[in-house]
């Protein structure tokens, strides 16, 4: 799957999914209705909407993700970082940290997840 691109709603709805799964499409929609107040024809609407386009799978009313949170972190990052900074993670980062401070504990990290991605 090359399009990874959610909706706002789309992805509060996938939220459901990946916490839950795999959730009875009913239950799913009871879901919906408590976190985003959604009826039950627009539970049903996005959730056949998303398994037309292969992010889910609705079998005998029993619902599975087939792309993980971490696919589409990784393609919603990728996208950001194409669109916004012409790909180069330096720019994105001065952007990001300007006027954020980190932590010792957050920096040790990102140090440590550069060392890892360079060597």
């Amino acid at each position: 799957m090359d399009d990874l691109k959610l909706y706002e709603s789309e992805y509060r709805f996938m939220d459901i999914i990946w916490e839950k799964e795999p959730i009875r499409s009913m239950d799913l929609a009871g879901e919906a209705f408590q976190r985003l107040g959604w009826k039950k024809s627009t539970s049903y609407t996005v959730l056949k909407k998303l398994a037309d386009r292969g992010f889910v799978k609705n079998e005998n009313a029993v619902v599975r993700a087939l792309v993980t949170r971490e696919q589409v972190q990784r393609y919603e990052s990728e996208e950001l970082l194409k669109k916004n900074f012409h790909n180069s993670l330096p720019a994105f980062l001065t952007s990001f940290l300007r006027d954020r401070r980190l932590s010792k504990e957050e920096a040790e990290e990102i140090m440590e997840m550069i060392k890892e991605a360079s060597e």
